[in-house]
């Protein structure tokens, strides 16, 4: 790894600290005659930016993945805008050599990039396990035809399954440039309006009750949230007496960790008798929210049997986990804009390093 001199006409070396010379160049220079303008030649391992060498522009872009741009600025004594520079030539290099994906299962969910619901559309492809579209204007239907003009009419008609939420432009966009897809609704997704809707009783619950009787609720909101396998000894011992001490709550919950089982049938038929049987349960439980999301439920009962046929049993919690990714990303380069920075931090999170 090192950088080129362009005074002495020298390759300099970075190893183990000091400073030595590789070789000695002569780069020539040539009159263009389009231009009128001196050119230099081009040489194969120098780097976008001909002071350093694609060796150490790529030592810079690993460096980069476990690090911010201004640590690795100070530990290599180099300019913050040099390295965002040599990060972003070691990525556009990762991207080149995955080559043009042709996905046959893609997951679709949008993240915001800054404050004022400013969205942007991120499109994975699941059976590779890594993003492959960063882009539109907004999470609307024309942002998401996009994509799909990016992708093409070919390799459009390969996909067979999209997984994505419930937000009806994604869904629309899919059936016009990809009818022959399959459409998923994602599991996560269904289970947070479901943890909304018991995170709405739980509130209602709180200001019913006045007095002493509040401080069994007071602070439990992701105790309830969280799965009873996740929690902590603490936790689990917070749960039990909140569950005992409010009847309401204790059925809401037991209705909330019972759903779960709608994604472990294998035919349709199966799944729907659950689903009848776990809304005819609400009845008398004076459960508002279960009732209207039981609702929703049934009104988009296709994109979630798609699930039950054995071919679309695939790894829905990968969207979810890319999401976290994500936002680790977002804090780690806080206050940045640069959105094609962004777009290859996003796309080569899962790649390979060089």
């Amino acid at each position: 790894m090192g950088w080129y001199d362009r005074k002495t006409r020298r390759v300099r070396d970075l190893s183990c600290g000091d400073t030595r010379i590789l070789l000695e160049l002569e780069v020539r220079r040539l009159d263009c005659r389009n231009c009128g303008k001196v050119k230099r030649e081009r040489l194969d391992f120098l780097a976008d930016n001909p002071l350093y060498t694609k060796r150490f522009a790529y030592f810079v872009g690993r460096r980069c993945r476990q690090a911010s741009i201004a640590d690795v600025a100070k530990e290599l004594a180099l300019d913050w805008h040099a390295v965002k520079a040599l990060e972003m030539q070691y990525m556009e290099a990762q991207l080149a050599r995955v080559g043009r994906p042709g996905p046959q299962v893609i997951g679709i969910d949008e993240i915001a990039i800054r404050k004022g619901h400013t969205y942007r559309i991120v499109v994975s492809d699941l059976l590779r396990g890594r993003p492959i579209w960063f882009g539109g204007d907004d999470r609307s239907e024309a942002s998401m035809a996009q994509f799909y003009a990016w992708l093409g009419e070919r390799k459009s008609a390969r996909i067979r399954l999209a997984v994505m939420d419930m937000w009806k432009p994604f869904r629309m966009a899919t059936r016009a440039h990809a009818p022959q897809a399959a459409i998923l609704f994602d599991k996560f997704h269904v289970m947070r309006h479901l943890g909304e809707a018991l995170d709405t009783v739980r509130k209602s619950e709180y200001a019913r009750l006045s007095g002493r009787d509040r401080r069994y609720i007071k602070g439990q909101k992701y105790t309830l949230l969280s799965r009873r396998e996740n929690l902590t000894l603490d936790g689990k011992r917070a749960l039990r007496t909140l569950l005992a001490a409010n009847k309401r709550l204790n059925t809401a919950y037991l209705l909330k960790e019972s759903f779960g089982q709608l994604w472990s049938y294998e035919r349709e038929g199966w799944a729907r008798r659950f689903f009848e049987n776990w809304r005819a349960s609400l009845k008398w439980q004076r459960l508002k929210p279960y009732e209207r999301f039981a609702a929703m439920i049934d009104r988009h009962w296709d994109g979630i049997a798609v699930y039950c046929r054995p071919e679309n049993k695939v790894s829905l919690g990968f969207v979810e986990g890319l999401n976290n990714k994500i936002r680790v990303i977002q804090r780690r380069a806080y206050g940045l804009r640069d959105e094609d920075y962004l777009r290859l931090k996003i796309l080569t999170c899962m790649l390979p390093i060089l």
